[in-house]
């Protein structure tokens, strides 16, 4: 079961999303709460997964991504976002963030980004992907370009790259490319030294700029 913690100032949020994870079979809503509450909720339930709105009128989103990542066990966090974000959005994948999504994000979606929240893979709104990954890039003072940041990988390490730029865990990938997972986080390793980034959001965001990624409906991983 895939605890989650809905974090948002607007209580229809709040009952919308709650409402629409509880009807899935593998997913508990353990509480949903306001902002000013959400550190001390994390640390009395412990949830697996954090769906945080990153603009609340109470507390700064990005400080209680702060706060949660310093908690003892720090639960997964996705940015709950809108189109005029950017900037903001950048700001959290830096810090640590595990992805972000749209609050207006599909509700049959919405259980899958959890479960990949939760397995440890990348979140990515198709919506708005493209124009953080610019924003990101610029801000983040990168002298090469997406493409030739890719370039400098091996055929299988790019493989590995647009997997977990996809959504999938090690564990996925290993089966995908019938390797252990050993050898997957020595490739995970490899990719994200060579492009120069923290996680594997941030390089999943240099994929998608480098055109590595395919089409993606609205609101996939």
């Amino acid at each position: 079961m895939i605890r989650v913690l809905v974090v948002d100032d607007e209580a229809l949020v709040r009952t919308g999303f709650t409402h629409i994870l509880q009807a899935a079979d593998d997913i508990e809503v353990v509480a949903a709460v306001p902002g000013g509450r959400a550190v001390a909720t994390v640390r009395d339930l412990e949830p697996d997964v954090v769906l945080l709105d990153i603009r609340m009128p109470d507390v700064d989103g990005l400080t209680v991504l702060a706060e949660l990542r310093a908690v003892q066990k720090p639960p997964v966090v996705a940015m709950l976002t809108t189109f005029d974000a950017d900037e903001y959005v950048a700001v959290a994948l830096r810090s640590g963030a595990a992805g972000f999504l749209l609050k207006d994000t599909d509700p049959e979606q919405l259980p899958v980004l959890v479960r990949a929240l939760a397995s440890q893979g990348t979140v990515l709104s198709a919506k708005v992907t493209r124009r953080v990954v610019d924003g990101f890039l610029d801000r983040g003072g990168r002298e090469s370009s997406a493409v030739h940041l890719v370039g400098r990988l091996t055929e299988r390490e790019r493989a590995v790259l647009v997997l977990l730029a996809e959504g999938y865990a090690n564990t996925d990938i290993g089966e995908r490319l019938h390797v252990s997972i050993g050898t997957v986080k020595g490739h995970v390793s490899a990719v994200l030294d060579k492009l120069r980034v923290g996680n594997r959001v941030q390089a999943a965001l240099i994929a998608e700029r480098a055109g590595l990624l395919g089409p993606t409906r609205d609101g996939e991983a």
